[in-house]
């Protein structure tokens, strides 16, 4: 059984990357040992997309409120690759990665598979009591931390 997801980036300048990581997620890691950082990520969803051009998978952090979320990003000092665009799908941008790479960014416009949090939660948050089954137990799975192998998750 599939319990969750595991997505990696690559870089160039990974200590900055994993810096970057922790300003932009604010919430729990674990240390898989010498200094390895694994971020805890927000609940997810998946899509499949045609395409005419060469196939790719592509990682997007979703938000409720674009600006807002691109200027408490920016007070932490994190920078951007791309203006915020309008989309046929919603409002997106990018996250510049150091030593290249882009991490995407958006304000969905249609239906997800998600329970939205209430405005203002930080995404580590619980679902409201709105939500359905499955985002409360997806909430649940996400927020229950592994230990590492020093025996405890970091939670900032």
């Amino acid at each position: 059984m599939i319990y969750g997801a595991h997505a990696l980036v690559f870089s160039r300048a990974p200590g900055e990357a994993r810096a970057l990581l922790e300003k932009i997620l604010d919430g729990n890691t674990v240390d898989a040992g010498g200094g390895w950082l694994i971020f805890a990520l927000p609940p997810a969803e998946i899509a499949v997309h045609p395409t005419d051009e060469a196939p790719r998978t592509d990682l997007y952090l979703m938000c409720q409120d674009i600006e807002k979320t691109v200027e408490e990003l920016r007070e932490k000092g994190v920078t951007f690759s791309r203006a915020i665009k309008e989309v046929s799908w919603g409002r997106v941008t990018a996250i510049a990665l150091p030593g290249g790479g882009e991490l995407g960014l958006y304000q969905p416009r249609h239906q997800t598979a998600l329970a939205r949090p209430p405005a203002g939660a930080r995404a580590g948050a619980k679902a409201g009591a709105g939500a359905g089954k499955k985002a409360r137990a997806a909430s649940k799975s996400r927020t229950r931390s592994r230990p590492s192998r020093t025996g405890s998750p970091r939670r900032r």
